[in-house]
């Protein structure tokens, strides 16, 4: 059983920075796994942010259009944790942000239901 506890949220004014830690235990992350993000604001649908594809070579990011350029997802093998660095933050990524963990699929992976382990979520808030 994987267990994913996410850390790193809090207030932070627009224009600030917050990086997000997503640390797994239960199970190491390998080649065909993935890593996501997700966040759900207050009465909208949780969205896609971010998601890292572990492959025997490396890993492959994919990012949701409206946080490209400004969130950079990223790993420690070391500390089987995965990060998500935000900069530029605007109001409009105030949210509650899970991580998710799963078994790579051309499918899903950008699709909630493509991720079988969820964290409990940290909150960002972003003021103007």
């Amino acid at each position: 059983q994987v267990q994913l506890v996410e850390s790193g949220g809090g207030l932070v004014q627009a224009g600030g920075s917050l990086r997000l830690s997503c640390a797994a235990s239960g199970r190491t992350f390998s080649s065909n796994n993935m890593v996501g993000w997700f966040r759900q604001a207050p009465g909208k649908e949780r969205e896609f942010v971010a998601t890292i594809i572990f492959t025997w070579i490396g890993s492959t990011t994919y990012y949701s259009d409206s946080v490209k350029g400004r969130f950079t997802i990223s790993r420690d093998n070391a500390k089987n944790t995965v990060y998500l660095q935000m900069n530029s933050l605007n109001p409009e990524d105030t949210a509650v942000y899970y991580c998710a963990a799963g078994s790579y699929s051309t499918r899903n992976y950008l699709k909630s239901s493509g991720y079988d382990y969820w964290g409990q979520g940290t909150q960002v808030t972003v003021s103007s």
